[in-house]
Parts: C-alpha cells; sequence; structure tokens
C-alpha cells in the first residue's frame, strides 16, 4: 500500500497536555493560576515557535519534497514528525494562555500567610529544612524547589502562617511541618502602572 493514502497519526496524545510529559493536564474546574513571569515565558516560547521556528522547519520540508520519493527523504520525514511536534506545542500553549489567569504574587509582599507564588521554608519532623516556592502547573520547576499550587505540599501549605504546624499527607504516610518563614517578591514599581 502507498504511504500517500496512509492517515499520519499523533500518538503522542491530544491537544491539551495530555502528551506533553512537561506539562500535567488541569485538575478539572481548577484555574490556570501563573505568574506575569511565567506567562511572559510561554507567551515568548509561543511566538517564537510560531514567528521563527515552524517557518523555518515548513521550509526545509518545502524543500525536502522537490528532492523527490518521499517515503526514503529522512529530511523530508524528519521535517514532518518536527512540525508535527510544533503545532502540538503551539495549540497545547495557545490554550494554556487563553485560560491562564495571571496572579501577581507580590501583592502579598509582607504577609506572613502562604498564598500563591510564596516561597515557604519549612522543617519536617527530622529536623530538615526545605524551602519551597508555589507556583502555576506550567512554570513550576521542581529542580529549582518550585511546586505547582496543586502539589500534596503546596495544598498543605496554602492558607497556613509563619509558626504554624501542618500535616501533609504522602503516600508514605501523614507528616507535620512546621512553617518557619514566608516570603513574597518585592513588586516592582511601575506594576503600579
Amino acid at each position: 500500500m502507498s504511504k500517500a493514502f496512509t492517515k499520519e497519526t499523533d500518538a503522542e496524545g491530544d491537544d491539551d497536555g495530555g502528551g506533553d510529559s512537561t506539562a500535567p493536564a488541569l485538575p478539572s474546574g481548577s484555574k490556570n493560576y501563573i505568574t506575569p513571569a511565567g506567562y511572559a515565558r510561554l507567551r515568548d516560547e509561543l511566538l517564537q515557535l510560531m514567528d521563527e521556528e515552524r517557518p523555518k522547519v515548513v521550509e526545509a520540508v518545502h524543500w525536502a519534497a522537490k528532492n523527490g520519493d518521499r517515503s526514503e527523504n529522512g529530511d523530508y520525514l524528519y521535517g514532518k514528525k518536527r512540525l508535527r511536534e510544533i503545532d502540538r506545542r503551539i495549540r497545547f500553549l495557545t490554550k494554556r494562555l487563553e485560560i491562564a489567569e495571571v496572579t501577581d504574587p507580590s501583592v502579598h509582599h509582607g504577609k506572613d500567610q502562604v498564598f500563591f507564588g510564596a516561597t515557604v521554608r519549612y522543617v519536617d519532623e527530622t529536623g530538615d529544612e526545605r524551602s519551597v516556592t508555589i507556583l502555576g502547573i506550567d512554570e513550576a520547576d521542581s529542580a529549582q524547589s518550585q511546586v505547582s499550587w496543586i502539589s500534596p505540599i503546596a495544598r498543605a501549605l496554602l492558607k497556613s502562617r509563619e509558626g504554624d504546624v501542618v500535616k501533609l499527607v504522602t503516600p508514605g504516610g501523614a507528616h507535620e511541618i512546621e512553617l518557619l518563614s514566608v516570603n513574597y517578591p518585592t513588586p516592582r514599581p511601575d506594576a503600579a502602572a
């Protein structure tokens, strides 16, 4: 059977991030909270994909298509695959940015209660001190001690205050942690304008 009549399948998953291993799906009925900096990063990535990377790949695929047999043309096959990846990411970013609720954590600067955007220093039962920053699903990076607001640690910390002892439920059992400090970014002078 000719490859010309076969359907290209998208085995990676759907457009809402299910196929993108770097972005977890939003819980149903929840909001997509994100900081202004996180929103700007996602918007910049979307614009870079649409304005720079996609046109380059389209041009490469067009060039490769003119080179004859497409079934054995590595440039063409790789280009088409990369184009599907780019288009999937563009759809994902577009959807996430449309539903994003930008929340500036600096409005809580100086407060001791934990809200979205807080950097919280806490100590666990074993005496280990840790610090996490509570961010949006699309911007949290565990390697940078950032957790999404839907993570178990964030849910345990949210709305508590410095000095509070809260219960963190994990698969290994329940643990108590004590909040040592709560910090927020300093408001930018140009943010009030």
